[in-house]
């Protein structure tokens, strides 16, 4: 199972490619989108063609992608919102079934503690994803929601089977 991640964000949209073969893993891409700045509507166009582009490029069977958290600046969780929302609709017209995890969740699978620090996660993708090396925070966040997500299917394929 080929899984993108998305770590969404108005000016960069961090994404990552894996996949998933029964308890292996390995690294396909990653990288982050950027909107630049201007007109905010230009802004998501920007965010939706470069994710869409990657789309086409990895062809990932699944996707996840983490919750919206609300904090104190109204004004930026409405912003990060928008560009979560470009996210899932880029995502939807591709045919993908989502997932979605809140932060807390993906830092526990990937961690083991669900109050982890940025550290603690890239240095958790990287010794899952042997030769990934994540170009800053919000590609090693969409890592590891990736494999939040390839983690939490993996448990459901074998609930399934259990129950066949």
């Amino acid at each position: 199972m080929r899984v993108i991640g998305i770590d969404p964000g108005l000016r960069t949209m961090g994404w990552g490619v894996i996949e998933s073969d029964g308890s292996r893993l390995r690294h396909i891409a990653s990288g982050a989108c950027t909107s630049g700045g201007g007109d905010l509507g230009l802004r998501l166009l920007a965010l939706h063609r470069q994710l869409a582009e990657i789309l086409g490029q990895f062809a990932p069977g699944a996707a996840a992608i983490e919750q919206t958290f609300v904090n104190r600046d109204g004004a930026g969780t409405l912003k990060l919102g928008q560009a979560r929302g470009v996210a899932l609709l880029t995502l939807a017209q591709a045919g993908l079934a989502i997932g979605e995890y809140a932060p807390n969740a993906v830092k526990k699978t990937v961690v083991g503690v669900g109050h982890a620090d940025k550290r603690q996660i890239e240095h958790m993708v990287r010794l899952q994803l042997p030769g990934s090396d994540p170009q800053g925070p919000d590609e090693a966040d969409a890592l590891a929601i990736a494999l939040c997500h390839a983690f939490h299917s993996r448990g459901v394929r074998a609930a399934d089977r259990v129950k066949a």
